[in-house]
């Protein structure tokens, strides 16, 4: 079974708050709109995320699992970072499972008051092979 977690009424409000910011160049702890064609529709799809850097290579994960921007991410291959006006096209690649303990670690530290719910019994000085059993639920795209 794929990992998903639905938002709640208040991470929508959250959401959209961030969103509101963002769009209008005020970037909240890294914070960016991330823009995807939806898979089906064509139409662009649009979401807050948290844009991570570890070691000079950032990412992009998606704490509450396999999302519909994760899925169309997959189908479009692309997308675009939105901060204000200033618009990144992005051609993102899935890390393996294997790949994701440091990058999840990080994430985690990084923002564990906004999604540590997410991670249950996990946080940033989990083991390897902790992270690694939580892996398949967290995409991560390397950009």
């Amino acid at each position: 079974m794929t990992r998903y977690i639905k938002p709640k009424r208040s991470t929508n409000a959250f959401n959209e708050v961030v969103s509101l910011l963002t769009r209008m160049g005020f970037s909240v702890w890294g914070s960016r709109v991330l823009a995807v064609r939806g898979r089906k529709s064509g139409e662009w799809r649009t979401n807050p995320v948290n844009l991570l850097t570890v070691d000079g290579v950032r990412y992009l994960v998606a704490p509450r699992g396999h999302t519909q921007w994760v899925r169309n991410m997959r189908a479009a291959g692309a997308g675009e970072l939105r901060l204000g006006r200033r618009v990144e096209t992005i051609t993102p690649t899935e890390l393996a499972d294997a790949d994701k303990p440091p990058v999840l670690r990080a994430y985690i530290k990084r923002w564990k008051f906004e999604v540590g719910a997410f991670f249950e019994n996990i946080d940033h000085t989990s083991t390897d092979e902790e992270l690694l059993a939580i892996a398949p639920g967290f995409p991560v795209f390397r950009l």
